[in-house]
């Protein structure tokens, strides 16, 4: 991770903007995130019943702020459960001070990993 980025990983919160899939909109959201490399994750707690999950998925070129800055990414479900397990300790660890050994708790557990691939 750059040290730009690593500078934006403490950030609270991100700011995800997707396209509405029938409005063609653009819907922004406050969310929590974690960093790893270029690539930001978040967690959605209605999995992909979420507004936001259901407009990435049907367009997945969306914008992501962090701090001041302002990215172009590529969203996606995470798939694999390597990816899975890390995006889940990741935001666990940020947010509720998880710590390897433990167990995660509920939202952690069972949120739907989504990954944003920044474009730097």
């Amino acid at each position: 991770m750059t040290n730009e980025l690593a500078a934006l990983a403490s950030e609270e919160f991100a700011y995800l903007t997707t396209r509405g899939r029938v409005s063609g909109r653009p819907h922004r959201i406050e969310i929590w995130f974690g960093l790893q490399g270029s690539t930001a994750y978040l967690m959605s707690g209605g999995r992909e019943q979420s507004d936001w999950v259901r407009n990435l998925t049907a367009q997945p070129a969306v914008k992501l702020e962090i701090g001041k800055r302002h990215f172009e990414a590529t969203a996606r479900i995470v798939s694999g459960a390597s990816e899975e397990q890390t995006a889940r300790q990741l935001l666990a660890a940020k947010y509720y001070n998880w710590r390897a050994g433990q167990p995660l708790n509920r939202w952690a557990a069972t949120a739907l990993p989504v990954a944003i691939e920044l474009k730097l």
